[in-house]
């Protein structure tokens, strides 16, 4: 960022240092930064998986390499691979490895874009028009160095038997660095200020609208999934007394719990939202409705609601989306406000709506096959949540949006009554 600032006459030490830091060679450092950001992922995920390996039975069984092939079909899963596991297909993606891939594209898409930013024309220049091809150039080598590695892994970890998609792995990393890394970049460089400073306040208002309120919603359905899991941990505790584990079985099943957290948060949205989910082909879980055939022994299945008629109150949970949408929406707005009823409107509507379309990109990418037989059908009900997410959002976002914009006018008006 400082290094887009327009030189001063004098030149110090520091200043020096600094230029020569932000001017770092472009290509071959965004070239390993990708590199890292792939491999610092898969390097937990393959130590994971051989600390796994020995907990479960003290390396008495299997071999250090089938240990680490294990873990990096982990880190290929969370990059929408699939697999097959006994003949199986399991296509579900374990969200919590995504968003840790995801995190380390964020951290060092930023430390590279720092690196970089002495490259290409000033803030002036860029202003006033001139082309800068810094951050294209270094997303491209970013996304290049991440892709390779993946490609790699996959190579080295396929076996007929497991066959994880190469084709997939390769569309989520281009989608991790352009959609992650990219923006990362972007902000690093100091370039995302540059070009932010040129859209047009509304633009910038429904963005940081959506955000919030996805914000909100993730968190509301992250407690909603937390309280239904602590109620009945009895039912876990007994799932995991059926398993006959010891303490390493224990720990190493919690691991791979974890993993999909985000996966049950996302469900749990779906299911505050109204549309719910599927826990097999033939079941639905609702806040009108329950039916659950046989489950699969699961912890994490404990959090489900019992299975038959719901209580009187959990029809009402589908107004939280739109209460989310207006407290979301107030949030966003609440240091910059307007006294226009339709600017008001629209960036809390907009920003609604923008929020129920990313949800419902969640929602489509936390269910898949996890089984065979009627476990082929698992997950949110993904086109019913995005059509309640966006109509909720979007209609909280509106009232957040009305609400602000009144007491920004009502505030203006006591202003304009104390001065006088």
């Amino acid at each position: 960022m400082t290094s887009l600032l327009p030189p001063s006459t004098k030149r110090t030490s520091a200043d020096v240092e600094r230029d020569l830091a932000t001017r770092r060679p472009l290509t071959p450092l965004a070239l390993v930064g990708g590199v890292v950001a792939a491999a610092s992922t898969l390097v937990v995920c393959l130590g994971v998986s051989v600390v796994g390996w020995f907990l479960t039975d003290a390396g008495a069984h299997g071999s250090p390499s089938g240990a680490l092939r294990v873990g990096a079909l982990g880190w290929l899963m969370g990059h929408g691979s699939g697999a097959r596991i006994e003949g199986v297909a399991v296509t579900a993606v374990p969200l919590g490895i995504t968003l840790l891939a995801a995190w380390a594209v964020w951290r060092l898409g930023q430390r590279v874009g720092d690196s970089v930013s002495g490259h290409g024309p000033d803030a002036d220049a860029i202003v006033d028009g001139e082309r800068d091809w810094t951050v294209p150039i270094a997303v491209s080598m970013f996304t290049t160095g991440y892709v390779i590695t993946a490609v790699l892994t996959a190579t080295l970890a396929a076996t007929p038997a497991t066959d994880p998609s190469a084709s997939r792995v390769v569309l989520w990393s281009l989608l991790l660095c352009l959609g992650i890394g990219g923006p990362a970049i972007a902000i690093g460089s100091g370039r995302a200020a540059i070009w932010a400073a040129g859209l047009p306040p509304l633009v910038r208002a429904a963005g940081h609208g959506c955000r919030r309120i996805l914000q909100v919603w993730l968190a509301v359905a992250a407690v909603a999934f937390t309280i239904a899991f602590v109620l009945d941990f009895g039912t876990a505790a007994n799932v995991m007394s059926q398993l006959h584990t010891d303490a390493g079985d224990a720990t190493l099943l919690i691991v791979l719990s974890l993993c999909v957290v985000p996966n049950a948060v996302a469900w749990s949205g779906t299911y505050l939202l109204g549309p719910g989910f599927t826990v097999g082909a033939g079941t639905l879980v609702t806040p009108n409705a329950v039916a659950l055939g046989p489950l699969p022994l699961f912890p994490m299945l404990a959090a489900l609601p019992d299975d038959g008629a719901t209580p009187g109150w959990t029809p009402w949970l589908v107004a939280l989306p739109v209460l989310v949408g207006l407290v979301g929406a107030a949030w966003a707005q609440r240091r910059q406000p307007t006294t226009r009823w339709d600017e008001g409107a629209l960036r809390g509507c907009v920003g609604g709506v923008l929020a129920g379309i990313g949800f419902g990109l969640l929602a489509a990418v936390a269910g898949g096959a996890v089984g065979p037989g009627r476990m082929r059908e698992v997950g949110p009900l993904t086109f019913d949540a995005l059509v309640h997410a966006i109509t909720a959002f979007g209609i909280g976002g509106l009232l957040g949006g009305l609400v602000m914009t009144f007491w920004a006018r009502r505030t203006a008006a006591r202003a304009g009554r104390e001065a006088a």
